[in-house]
């Protein structure tokens, strides 16, 4: 073993250099800078080389963590970039974006034993940051070009991993997208703090640049059909995503001011982007001078409170109905929260929205406790009789989780079947539909879920598309 590794013992974790809270409540740039050359390797070398890397077993792409820690240890970072791309079409947004504390950083075995997880998911970042200021990130060049083509419905993770394992094998890839920039919520979803969109950009850069093609603003059941889009390739991948926002059940949930948060948060990522945003711009969904409350306790109600920070709110409070411990949420991002200035009502749900159907103007608020476990073994929360109190809010925000849109109805194909939760049925295996040829990766079959599970997803699919196409491959395209 190399004499740079186990310096956990000596050595402190410590995470890239963090802009203070006044600075970043004052833009959207990201609040983290890219580890300094000698800081990744000296944090890199932190790393115990257990025998059973729990970091990687706990890593749903299964990286080779350790060896790209050791490399990045010992100055060989082309060769850690090397293994890290490996198992993973886009470590640059993982690393960024990824909850490492439930993740690999969670299972480190030093962070176990108490000296401090090794910092993953920065040195993550740092070599693929590394690797194309390198010109180390080349396009896609199968050894050989076949004629069969699939077409991918979705812009996003699933469907842009996907779409570069497809295009290794030589395969002819179209992805069809309703937005008009490649990306999904990558794009749309989350925030430039915790996501520059110029990343996402380089990196549909760099599929366009590997052969593979885009179909922006293209609505699958208004444009074409499923149909339609299974007689022009030899198959489809549905990697659509889940965007039904889950709704507010209690009076006044219609009152102007109640917004979904997929649309507050579309709205300030556009704007950032430059486009015209009405909505935005007459106020809607504009948090500036606003007493803000964020229902919900995942990421998204973090991207929400810390949107609504930057956008100049007068107050903002995250209504959570279960305790911290029990947040499902980043425990990072909800820190990150905190020091910006949000606060955090736990153990309370929404009882009313007060006001009338032109605007909102407070918010009743149950407190809770938590009660006996529920099916899924959590402990359930339950009103605490003569609890309640009001809080003052001029925009609410119901980031509350999503459901599966109607693909069945919206791609106009009934025999698409669904499970009760509405995802797409597919086998487990290959993760193809009902519909022969047809394959569905990321949420529309997991159900609102992570960045990585997506892009596991895709691959996932790739694989299996590749090798059913392979069985019946017809004559290879000449390269020019």
């Amino acid at each position: 073993m190399s004499e740079r590794m186990l310096k956990f013992v000596s050595r402190d974790r410590e995470t890239p250099v963090k802009r203070n809270p006044g600075e970043r409540r004052r833009d959207f740039g990201e609040i983290y800078a890219k580890f300094a050359d000698e800081k990744a390797k000296a944090q890199a070398a932190r790393c115990s080389q257990c025998g059973v890397p729990f970091c990687q077993d706990h890593c749903p792409l299964g990286n080779d963590i350790p060896d790209w820690l050791k490399l990045v240890a010992e100055d060989r970072l082309e060769e850690a970039y090397a293994v890290s791309s490996a198992t993973n079409n886009m470590p640059e947004i993982c690393g960024r974006i990824c909850p490492q504390d439930r993740l690999c950083e969670g299972s480190c075995v030093i962070e176990q034993s108490g000296h401090g997880t090794v910092t993953i998911g920065s040195v993550e970042q740092y070599i693929t940051e590394t690797a194309w200021e390198k010109g180390w990130v080349k396009p896609v060049r199968p050894a050989r070009e076949l004629p069969q083509s699939v077409g991918i419905i979705g812009a996003g993770p699933a469907g842009l991993a996907a779409a570069e394992e497809l295009r290794r094998e030589g395969f002819q890839v179209k992805i069809y997208d309703r937005y008009d920039r490649t990306g999904g919520l990558l794009v749309y979803g989350i925030p430039n703090f915790k996501l520059d969109k110029t990343v996402v950009a380089r990196r549909a850069q760099h599929l366009e640049k590997s052969g593979v093609q885009f179909v922006h603003n293209f609505d699958v059941g208004r444009d074409a059909s499923l149909a339609e889009l299974r007689a022009d390739h030899d198959a489809v991948l549905v990697a659509t995503g889940v965007y039904k926002a889950r709704d507010l059940a209690c009076p006044g949930a219609g009152n102007a001011g109640v917004v979904a948060a997929l649309d507050y948060l579309t709205a300030s990522n556009r704007k950032g982007l430059g486009d015209k945003v009405d909505a935005y711009d007459n106020g809607e969904l504009d948090a500036q001078a606003k007493n803000v409350v964020v229902i919900g306790g995942g990421d998204t109600a973090m991207d929400c409170v810390r949107t609504a920070v930057r956008q100049g709110a007068k107050s903002v409070t995250c209504l959570y109905r279960r305790d911290r411990k029990n947040m499902p949420g980043s425990v990072r991002e909800t820190a990150n929260a905190e020091e910006e200035g949000v606060i955090f009502e736990w153990l309370a749900a929404p009882k009313a929205v007060r006001g009338d159907a032109a605007k909102a103007a407070g918010i009743r608020v149950a407190r809770m406790e938590l009660g006996s476990p529920d099916a899924s073994g959590r402990r359930a929360p339950v009103e605490v009789e003569g609890g309640e109190f009001d809080l003052d809010a001029d925009l609410v925000i119901k980031a509350l989780g999503f459901e599966p849109e109607d693909h069945p109805e919206m791609f106009g194909a009934p025999e698409l079947k669904v499970t009760a939760r509405g995802t797409l049925r597919v086998d487990p295996e290959t993760l193809e539909t009902s519909i022969p040829g047809v394959y569905a990766a990321g949420d529309i079959v997991r159900g609102a879920s992570l960045v990585v599970w997506a892009i596991v997803d895709g691959r996932k699919a790739a694989a299996a598309i590749a090798e059913r196409l392979k069985a019946t491959a017809e004559t290879p395209i000449a390269a020019e």
